[in-house]
């Protein structure tokens, strides 16, 4: 039985790792879980990236095309978490999870670990950037059924937004009012404010 113990490739292997450690650590710990402070994808993430690391190097063992590449794509184009939805941004911090770790895996050597490290960097600070300088405050709506519509006048709008934050512990920037029903005394009204000022996070069952 030939057994190949160890090759050449391992300090590859490990270098990569370690570079892959790093990014994803300092993204996943250092800027998503410090924004949303959400342990709940600490574990999908970490376990989620490696793992394709380790696929995509392994595969790459086996000298297998750009194929491969599209194939494993096309592998998670038909996976679905049997969970609740994903929301958008913690799906586009599982892409930059994914990318990273086929990246760092499948340069060749043609790929200097100079141009590696720009490619981790860039990532890096882009995501950073993203998070904490330009888009430093989102600004959520929700559209909720509204009983009281002594309050829809536009002349009480303090007063209506006074009453929503009392009723939902929200702190409200705006407040629209859309469709009213006088047969029930009700109305649709949609508020925005901002998800970062709040003192609890939400979620959206589906």
């Amino acid at each position: 039985m030939n057994i190949n113990w160890f090759d050449e490739d391992v300090y590859k292997l490990l270098m990569r790792l370690v570079i892959n450690l790093v990014f994803i650590s300092i993204i996943v710990s250092g800027i998503y879980y410090r924004k949303t402070q959400r342990k709940d994808y600490l574990f999908t993430y970490y376990l989620m990236g490696f793992i394709i690391f380790f696929i995509c190097f392994s595969l790459k063992k086996l000298d297998i095309d750009t194929g491969m590449g599209l194939g494993l794509f096309a592998i998670f184009s038909i996976i679905r978490f049997r969970t609740n939805q994903i929301e958008i941004k913690e799906m586009t911090y599982l892409f930059i999870v994914i990318g990273l770790s086929v990246i760092n895996s499948l340069a060749s050597n043609k790929i200097s670990m100079t141009e590696l490290g720009i490619i981790n960097v860039f990532i890096l600070g882009l995501t950073y950037i993203m998070e904490y300088v330009w888009l430093l405050k989102h600004e959520t709506r929700k559209s909720i059924l509204f009983e009281n519509i002594n309050l829809i006048d536009i002349s009480k709008q303090d007063e209506l937004k006074q009453e929503i934050e009392k009723r939902t512990g929200l702190k409200i920037n705006r407040v629209e009012v859309g469709k009213i029903n006088f047969l029930d005394d009700t109305a649709q009204v949609r508020i925005y404010y901002y998800s970062d000022e709040q003192d609890y996070s939400e979620f959206d069952p589906g």
